[in-house]
């Protein structure tokens, strides 16, 4: 039987559907089935292994004890609304109207998949930096826009200005702008969002903004760019708390963006999942009030983790890019006379009994050769996991 439909446009995006027209296994699927097989530990994917605060799972389950089990308003419960407002204004000095500028989403994800297929058209241009989320090359495609990338090249993950002018055109609808970055963990500087406003009111495009890991920078300060001037009435800022409060599978994530842009995005968003988990938005809420200190000790948590696994790595001979911010590591199997990472995260769990992804995964098949030695680490796992894959890693024996 052969199936055919729109599906096949966001698989082609994700760079999933072979030239045979098959769908093919992610490489995220392939590499955690790799672990299971193997006994190896999974630093492939970008989940912690610890709860979160008491406070936010406290919150939840009294939310779900107190009733509030039914379908939440469609932009989001109030209190969820207002947290997500005074955080915006705590902690980057915007004002957002918790009633007309907020939206609560199922998770990032879906924020972004409501805002691409709201707000672009066939034949319309949306940039993002490359490597890339893969969700963001599904609806990309899904929408019929095209997908137009500016490079990020190692070591230090930061576009070139002149890639960035380079990538606009009149036919650009929206900028995605992933900033603390995934996989490489770099943060956009000053001067490169301003570069960007001053590109968007040229070319009248949008600006959306994926800011889940808002709260894990190491040292280098994360600037929304709807705080610049002149930014905020074409800006469309999405975050979640999946990565800050160590709660990814609530899929509780939210959208900020002025009141026109927001109801045009609602027009979609309302037929996706229309409204979902009502208790843990209270959880969520909850977690956004948090004193300073809770968001301190979480970066400097992360941080530490980030610096032993760096340890391990290095000691197995990978070059290593320390990021800015995030869940990952980038390190480069090159010195190890490595030629493909592909190939060699295969056989990585057989000869060190650890996981990982290849950059490539997140990148166009005609770019692979700037990244076809990199690999992906997570290090947003106990510290005892952490300091065990070092040792593995270090004491990695290499076929010949």
């Amino acid at each position: 039987m052969t199936v055919t439909g729109s599906w096949e446009r966001a698989a082609n995006g994700a760079m999933l559907l072979g030239a045979d027209g098959q769908l093919s296994q992610t490489i995220f699927a392939e590499m955690s089935a790799l672990a299971v097989s193997t006994g190896a530990i999974n630093l492939g994917q970008g989940f912690p292994d610890e709860d979160g605060p008491d406070e936010v799972l406290d919150a939840a389950r009294k939310a779900i004890s107190d009733g509030v089990n039914q379908y939440p308003p469609g932009n989001g419960l109030p209190v969820l609304r207002t947290a997500i407002a005074e955080h915006q204004q705590r902690f980057y000095g915007i004002d957002i109207n918790p009633d007309t500028e907020v939206l609560a989403t199922a998770g990032a994800t879906e924020a972004l998949a409501a805002t691409i297929l709201a707000l672009t058209s066939e034949g319309d241009e949306v940039i993002t930096l490359e490597p890339f989320y893969d969700a963001y090359g599904a609806m990309i495609n899904y929408a019929r826009a095209t997908h137009v990338t500016v490079p990020l090249r190692s070591p230090d993950f930061q576009p070139d200005h002149d890639d960035i002018r380079a990538a606009f055109s009149g036919r650009t609808r929206l900028i995605i702008l992933n900033s603390p970055h995934n996989p490489t963990g770099s943060v956009l500087d000053r001067a490169t969002l301003e570069l960007i406003v001053e590109l968007a009111h040229k070319y009248d495009a949008l600006i959306v903004t994926d800011e889940v890991y808002e709260h894990i920078t190491f040292g280098h300060e994360h600037i929304p760019i709807a705080s610049l001037p002149g930014a905020f009435d074409r800006t469309i800022s999405i975050s979640s708390g999946g990565k800050t409060f160590n709660t990814t599978g609530w899929k509780i994530g939210w959208i900020t963006a002025p009141q026109p842009l927001l109801q045009a995005i609602m027009a979609v968003k309302q037929y996706l999942t229309y409204v979902n988990g009502a208790p843990l938005q209270v959880g969520i809420a909850t977690g956004l009030g948090l004193p300073d200190s809770y968001f301190n000790d979480l970066a400097s948590g992360l941080a530490r983790k980030r610096d032993t696994l760096s340890a391990g790595l290095r000691s197995a001979g990978f070059e290593v890019s320390t990021p800015q911010a995030g869940y990952f590591i980038i390190a480069d199997a090159a010195p190890l006379r490595i030629t493909d990472a592909a190939d060699f995260c295969r056989t990585l769990p057989d000869i060190s009994g650890v996981v990982g992804i290849p950059v490539t995964a997140f990148v166009h098949p005609q770019n692979h050769d700037d990244y076809k030695t990199l690999i992906r680490f997570a290090y947003c796992k106990k510290t005892d996991v952490l300091e065990r894959a070092a040792a593995q890693l270090s004491g990695m024996k290499l076929r010949s």
